[in-house]
């Protein structure tokens, strides 16, 4: 029998994550995502639901008020870009407490902690990749994520910064950043794309990574400091 799981989660990427992730999983069914508490607990009231997972910042009514309402009813794992939140959660007997970003493998442990008799749960199709190739000096390359500092766009092709080398990649921006997990990358700029998680220091002006600063554009600044300030 399949667990019925609803997402509650005020952010639209944090919820895609999170879809493809029990989409990848056999013994859970999404049944449905909300993305405000209130909505949620009008549905709960409705209908059977065996796992929440629940994102504790929210407008209105927060994830933690939404647990204590519900109280022991349904099993909830909470999500979050705040680590200070862990304790409460626990608190209010919380099955596990995801941080902001969680990788695939993270998102298992959890799962498997719903329930002892889950503990061989099956994943259904292809786990989140950790890499991407690309074409440069013609032959493909293998990029891994966590090696990828930034991509800089130039006229009609790419620099993809690694930790070791960079590389001339002709592909168009808007299609690379679709190839890349959208929870540790971002657009900051039309001419660059950078993965968060090799930021060093930040101001509103640029990020900077490696020593080099790179610059932020007024249409992604509220999105970029925004997503820095929960981290």
């Amino acid at each position: 029998m399949k667990l019925r799981c609803i997402i509650v989660d005020d952010e639209q990427t944090a919820r895609n994550i999170l879809k493809k992730y029990i989409g990848d999983v056999s013994t859970l069914d999404l049944t449905g995502e909300f993305k405000n508490a209130l909505e949620a607990l009008d549905y709960i009231q409705s209908h059977s639901v065996d796992v929440m997972f629940l994102d504790i910042e929210m407008p209105k009514l927060s994830g933690l008020n939404l647990a204590k309402i519900i109280e022991h009813k349904i099993k909830i794992v909470f999500t979050t870009a705040h680590r200070e939140f862990a304790l409460e959660g626990f608190d209010l007997s919380a099955v596990d407490y995801l941080l902001k970003p969680f990788s695939f493998d993270r998102f298992l442990k959890a799962v498997q902690k719903i329930n002892p008799k889950f503990s061989n749960t099956t994943v259904t199709s292809t786990p989140v990749v950790d890499h991407i190739f690309v074409k440069a000096d013609k032959k493909m390359v293998k990029i891994n994520f966590s090696e990828l500092l930034y991509i800089e766009g130039l006229s009609n092709y790419v620099k993809i910064h690694t930790i070791e080398s960079t590389l001339v990649v002709y592909e168009k921006m808007s299609d690379l950043v679709q190839r890349l997990p959208s929870f540790s990358f971002m657009r900051i700029h039309k001419s660059y794309i950078i993965n968060t998680e090799k930021i060093n220091t930040y101001t509103k002006e640029y990020v900077e990574i490696k020593k080099r600063h790179i610059p932020i554009s007024l249409t992604y600044r509220n999105a970029l400091l925004s997503f820095l300030e929960k981290s």
